[in-house]
């Protein structure tokens, strides 16, 4: 089992930037790839950033291309994501996820999910 839990999340307004945080406990000695997804109100959760272990493979989604980056350290159990230039169409619930599947469309682990706003 693997526990996650963010923080970084907040209200902010447009063109500003959040950078969120993920840290990892129990089993992480294992070589997950780590994500982070989103969830808008009315909307179905979607993949915003992936990396993988060695971080040497990374995947953004269109929408946020050139804006967001994600991070991890393993010595330190934790993954982040960057978040620049905001839109009020970033506002949604980010989660942080381990040992995504599915060409990144699931994962076996979450967190618990930080509300991030971005006002106009």
């Amino acid at each position: 089992q693997v526990q996650l839990v963010e923080s970084g999340g907040g209200l902010v307004q447009q063109g500003g930037s959040l950078r969120l945080s993920c840290v990892a406990s129990g089993r992480t000695k294992t070589t997950y790839a780590m994500g982070w997804f989103r969830q808008a109100p009315g909307k179905e959760r979607e993949i915003v950033a992936a990396i993988s272990w060695s971080a040497r493979i990374t995947y953004y989604a269109d929408s946020v291309k050139g804006r967001f980056i994600i991070s991890r350290d393993n010595a330190k159990n934790t993954v982040w994501l960057q978040m620049n230039s905001l839109k009020p169409e970033d506002t949604a619930v980010y989660y942080c996820a381990a040992d995504l599947y599915g060409n990144y469309t699931g994962a076996n682990y979450w967190g618990q999910g930080t509300q991030v706003t971005v006002s106009s």
